[in-house]
């Protein structure tokens, strides 16, 4: 069977097209970055309007680069959600007027859900229960997966996501968007137990996550107390390697200790991952260091951004379970709980 995904749910337009929720016959991806660069972040009718202009050529590049016609496609998946309501809309209403043109049926997939697949589409097939930990820009959660489908939440984030927070922090030191990358590097040159930064701990909820406090900490150590976004630096030049790499050591491992923790408690066999901190090298490295048993799972760097590859995988499933496609009334939503 394959499957056309769609993918535009905040500013890569992406399509795809993938066998048998596995194999990857083509995986296009048109990113935003250059866009929003100025902005410091997504600037939705910006993102909106660019979707507009590139999801024909998207999908055009993405079928001739498979060499699949439309009387190959068996089956349109599209993510229906969370994601910015325009962008989605976008999406979705590519995804009805190919379902209809075509006729064939379509699925909408829940976003999140297919960043913890992108994980699962290589050869080796995690063991389940598994713990899923999602890390992005949006998105900083814990659950226990049963099967494909089949979720209980064990933690999320309080706050902000922790793309999100090293979006902000790399701000801070006038690093460029994306934020997550430039720390990386930036941290490389630095000592991670310079600054005494911690992520922050929920009273009562030991397994939901909290960076507000140690963002602000890092603005604290660069500006002084109270001081606004705009007030001067109050280290020297050479000091921000040292803030970034114990910025990222504080969240990383905050990461990395609740999940092994989760995952011993609540009897999972094996971690997958996803979302784009995913791709951050100390991330794994940090699970080595702390002597990880459980075998894990992460996306190829390809898949831990926002692509139709992961979306267009996770629709076969969906599909199949479903026994049948998607009425042409389903609507987008920008949030979606994410648990049965």
């Amino acid at each position: 069977m394959i499957v056309l995904g769609i993918e535009t749910t905040c500013d890569e337009t992406s399509c795809s097209l993938v066998r048998d929720g596995h194999e990857i016959l083509s995986n296009v991806i048109a990113s935003q970055i250059e866009l929003h660069r100025p902005f410091g972040g997504v600037f939705p009718e910006l993102a909106c309007r660019k979707h507009l202009d590139m999801i024909i050529s998207v999908l055009n590049d993405a079928m001739a680069s498979a060499g699949v016609t439309k009387e190959g496609i068996d089956l349109v998946a599209v993510a229906k959600g969370p994601g910015l309501i325009g962008a989605l809309l976008i999406g979705l209403h590519a995804a009805k007027a190919l379902s209809l043109a075509w006729q064939v049926p379509f699925v909408g997939v829940n976003h999140v859900e297919a960043h913890l697949y992108a994980a699962m589409m290589g050869p080796v097939k995690p063991l389940f229960p598994a713990l899923g930990v999602v890390i992005s820009g949006g998105h900083t959660f814990m659950v226990k997966m049963l099967k494909t489908g089949t979720y209980e939440l064990i933690g999320t984030t309080q706050d902000d996501a922790i793309g999100e927070a090293f979006d902000k922090v790399a701000s801070m030191l006038s690093l460029p968007y994306p934020g997550g990358p430039a720390i990386e590097t930036l941290a490389k040159k630095g000592n991670p137990k310079s600054f005494p930064f911690r992520a922050g701990k929920v009273k009562g909820q030991p397994w939901d996550f909290s960076f507000s406090g140690l963002k602000t900490n890092v603005l604290y150590t660069l500006k002084g107390p109270n001081a606004g976004r705009n007030a001067p630096l109050q280290i020297r030049e050479e000091q921000k390697a040292d803030i970034a790499a114990s910025f990222q050591e504080a969240a990383l491992s905050d990461i990395v200790d609740k999940a092994l923790l989760a995952a011993a408690t609540f009897d999972c066999k094996s971690l997958i991952f996803g979302g784009g901190v995913s791709n951050n090298q100390r991330l794994k490295a940090l699970f080595t260091e702390k002597k990880n048993a459980f075998p894990l799972f992460f996306p190829p760097a390809g898949l831990t951004i926002d692509n139709a590859a992961m979306i267009a995988g996770l629709g076969f499933h969906v599909y199949h379970q479903q026994g049948h496609g998607d009425p042409l009334d389903l609507e987008p939503m920008t949030r979606i709980p994410l648990g049965v």
